[in-house]
């Protein structure tokens, strides 16, 4: 997707050290051992930020030996930062940004329900990441009726047949603000109080 590749872009660069490798860079193709001396730091903290540097395609590497130079990929360096305008400033009333900012989120929120639900629809297992277990989440309760009271067996029955441990998902629906209860009875709360998985990184 363009939007992850130019946040990759981006967290490439957002180190001063890597940074001041790709000035270096830019005047010609030097070792490992060189960019290490001009940059006063050590051999193994230049192949730490050359590996991410590379991630992002913003360099080249080739081994003499064993020696390994490095030289700058201005065509991805170029490339990637054109990306970033473009994808900014597409529409001059930010329109179809906004749009293609949608589209991504669809995506990601497509993309995650595609992995961690089965095609019957039960929940593999709960996601470790914030973000991807919101998403998880947010689906579920989403097949919930607004307005409507449940009682916690009945909750526990709507659980159940997306995961066994419907305990600890009930904790996780009030957690995240997707639910509150009040004396052993559960209701959605306004879409406005849930947990928002589209601000996270």
């Amino acid at each position: 997707m363009q939007l992850d590749k130019v946040v990759a872009y981006h967290k490439a660069l957002a180190d001063p050290t890597r940074i001041r490798m790709l000035i270096l860079l830019a005047g010609g193709e030097r070792n490992g051992q060189t960019l290490a001396e001009k940059l006063a730091v050590t051999p193994a903290t230049i192949t730490h930020h050359a590996a991410k540097l590379r991630e992002a395609s913003l360099i080249n590497e080739r081994r003499d030996k064993n020696t390994i130079y490095f030289s700058l990929n201005d065509y991805f360096l170029k490339g990637n930062a054109e990306a970033a305008l473009r994808l900014i400033c597409r529409g001059a009333d930010g329109t179809e940004g906004e749009e293609n900012m949608e589209e991504e989120l669809e995506r990601t929120r497509a993309s995650v329900i595609r992995h961690f639900f089965t095609k019957e629809g039960r929940l593999k297992h709960v996601p470790a990441q914030l973000k991807k277990k919101l998403i998880v989440l947010e689906h579920i309760v989403s097949h919930l009726e607004s307005g409507r009271k449940y009682a916690e067996k009945e909750i526990n029955e709507f659980i159940k047949p997306y995961h066994e441990d419907f305990a600890t998902m009930r904790r996780e629906f009030i957690m995240h603000q997707f639910m509150y209860r009040e004396d052993g009875v559960y209701e959605l709360n306004p879409r406005e109080m849930w947990a928002k998985w589209q601000r996270l990184s």
